[in-house]
């Protein structure tokens, strides 16, 4: 099963787009796909990185996605989203201590900061977002 909207890149039979794709410089407009091999590329070339730990086949997963989706869209420039399977990156899924998905993690200059665990609305999200980055 496929959680995202676009598609570019293939892995395990899904197609996502990971930070090779992207030019140093520019941000991604939708979540990039983490993986144990480019989670340290990714947080070191963005200052804010916020990486949603989930899996196939959990529902609250899926019913954070869209949100998630739609805010890689909307903070394009200020926040990069990245999705993290945990079932095929246990090595970060452990590192982080992560006990319940979805999770989300918060990433300021390479730095872990935060944690989020739970499905929440888009506008609580924004709020808890919002005092971690000083976004709009």
């Amino acid at each position: 099963m496929n959680i995202f909207k676009r598609k570019t890149k293939k892995i395990d039979g899904d197609t996502y787009k990971s930070i090779a794709d992207f030019k140093e410089g520019t941000y991604p407009s939708e979540p990039l796909l983490i993986t144990n091999s480019n989670v340290d590329e990714t947080l070191s070339r963005f200052p804010l990185v916020v990486v949603d730990c989930w899996a196939t086949w959990c529902r609250p997963c899926r019913m954070i996605a869209p949100i998630i989706e739609d805010l890689a869209e909307e903070r394009a420039g200020e926040i990069v989203f990245g999705k993290l399977n945990v079932d095929e990156n246990r090595s970060i899924s452990m590192k982080y201590g992560i006990a319940a998905i979805p999770t989300l993690l918060v990433f300021k200059n390479g730095e872990f900061v935060d944690q989020i665990i739970g499905v929440m609305s888009k506008k609580s999200l924004e709020k808890r977002l919002k005092g971690l980055s000083g976004v709009r």
